[in-house]
């Protein structure tokens, strides 16, 4: 692909808003729009798509400003995602990603090991991964006096091959403590698998790793004082705050699906020979089901929107989270999941209907949209935030902090 950047990100001052960092992510997805589907078929490796991602600062968007960052928050970094998402599914989930990585060490971190990673981020312009799957074995970490040596495989490691640095975690051996700790992704002993090969978000280079005796400093070991871990509800926001990622770039999908299906229907579809109209676009059931599917899309953003500013309030205040603020939060979130979840699935099924049958073509790829968020929304069955919310309303429980909820 070609990953020229446009002349005026070299040339004007860097956007200094919301309104100005979503109008950059347009300009990305207008770029990656131009051959996505093309790169989609491809699978390749995506270094020039993470290239243009720095170059366009928006890798640096949640940065602190006097390191180079743009001081961002997360309601506009998740407007970010959705819009990389429009046109590149795989892009969106990499920069989403991306921003939680980067925030794990504020996350978990002492203030002053996570005021050391975010100045080094802003100013390198780091590109972050991350080797934390749950669903696997304990990665061990062995305490081996003033370092730790991390050991064991993750099957999934999102961004691995074009992260610079990637975030590790794993439990201290005899111990049920985590740790967390951020290394360069070409340290000795961390070796990406290039395996995956998924039907969906084909350039998330997210496949396994294998961690060998990967050395950190024990200084490095986020959030631990003298090898002691100081807890914070904070450390819990990690599940609600990348479940609202997920969110973004599902709908980042949904609109860029219904946006292509509305183009291709202006350009291509044909009316149906007994249907009366001279045109698609004066077809009845293709207005129908536009207006149908845009109302919902509407709706799951307008939501999205409003939780993303609830979860701004506990990240404006990490030390005043309390374990009720955290839980209805939590609540909130698995509420705009499952919707998001739903409206995404219909709408990239659903476009097929208004597009018509040689809408199917491959050289389309209107499938893709469909295949990435089907491939994604397995994360973790959605069924399961329906029943957060419904024991929340009906007794008042909260869910309790795991690595799903």
């Amino acid at each position: 692909m070609s990953t020229a950047a446009p002349a005026g990100w070299k040339t004007a001052p860097a956007p200094k808003d919301t309104d100005g960092w979503i109008a950059r992510a347009a300009e990305v997805a207008a770029v990656l729009a131009t051959d996505a589907a093309a790169r989609d078929k491809a699978a390749a490796t995506p270094y020039d798509e993470i290239q243009l991602l720095k170059d366009s600062g928006l890798v640096t968007l949640l940065g602190p400003v006097e390191h180079g960052g743009a001081g961002q928050d997360w309601p506009t970094a998740y407007r970010v995602v959705r819009e990389v998402a429009k046109a590149d599914g795989s892009i969106g989930q990499l920069l989403g990603y991306h921003y939680l990585w980067n925030w794990a060490a504020r996350l978990v971190g002492t203030r002053e090991q996570w005021e050391q990673v975010e100045a080094e981020a802003a100013r390198n312009r780091w590109f972050f991964g991350g080797a934390v799957n749950p669903r696997d074995e304990d990665v061990v970490v062995q305490d081996e006096g003033d370092t730790l040596t991390f050991t064991g495989r993750k099957s999934f490691s999102t961004g691995s091959r074009v992260s610079d640095v990637t975030v590790l975690e794993g439990v201290l051996e005899g111990t049920d403590d985590h740790v967390f700790a951020i290394v360069p992704s070409d340290s000795e002993g961390l070796t990406f698998r290039d395996d995956w090969d998924n039907i969906g978000q084909r350039l998330t280079e997210s496949g396994g790793v294998t961690l060998d005796a990967v050395r950190v400093p024990w200084s490095a070991a986020a959030g631990y004082v003298d090898k002691r871990f100081r807890p914070r509800v904070y450390n819990t926001l990690n599940v609600p705050t990348i479940q609202l990622v997920f969110v973004n770039f599902y709908l980042g999908i949904a609109a860029g699906a219904l946006e292509t299906a509305a183009t291709y229907t202006r350009t291509k579809s044909r009316p149906w020979l007994h249907g009366g109209q001279d045109h698609a676009v004066d077809e009845p059931h293709v207005i129908d089901t536009y207006g149908d599917l845009t109302a919902k899309l509407w709706a799951a953003e307008a939501l999205a929107d409003a939780v993303a500013a609830e979860g701004q309030k506990l990240h404006d205040d990490p030390d005043a989270v309390t374990e009720q603020a955290r839980g209805e939060f939590e609540v909130r979130v698995a509420a705009v999941k499952a919707r998001a979840t739903e409206v995404a699935l219909e709408i990239t099924g659903r476009i097929f209907e208004v597009t018509g049958a040689r809408a199917t073509a491959s050289a389309e790829g209107l499938d893709r949209f469909w295949r990435n968020v089907r491939t994604h929304t397995l994360h973790d069955p959605v069924a399961y935030k329906r029943r957060e919310i419904g024991r929340h309303v009906l007794t008042g429980e909260l869910p309790q902090p795991t690595w799903y909820s």
